[in-house]
């Protein structure tokens, strides 16, 4: 699964990038509620989404040359 959401959002410009992460914050938000409520199944989505949320940021970083990629 990462290595299909990393090649998605290889695909993307810096302007969708921060839409993507900001659908994922609130997935994020949302799944964190349902967590709180005792009416998320599925506990390891939370860390799903945390790393995508870093894998989308990270990407931006590279966009704005802030950090090398490593070859």
């Amino acid at each position: 699964m990462a290595a299909e959401f990393n090649k998605q959002i290889s695909e993307l410009s810096d302007s969708e990038l921060a839409l993507k992460a900001n659908e994922l914050r609130r997935q994020l938000f949302d799944a964190r509620l349902q967590k709180s409520t005792s009416r998320l199944e599925k506990t390891h989505v939370i860390g799903e989404i945390k790393k995508n949320i870093a894998r989308c940021e990270t990407r931006r970083s590279q966009l704005h040359g802030k950090t090398s990629a490593k070859n």
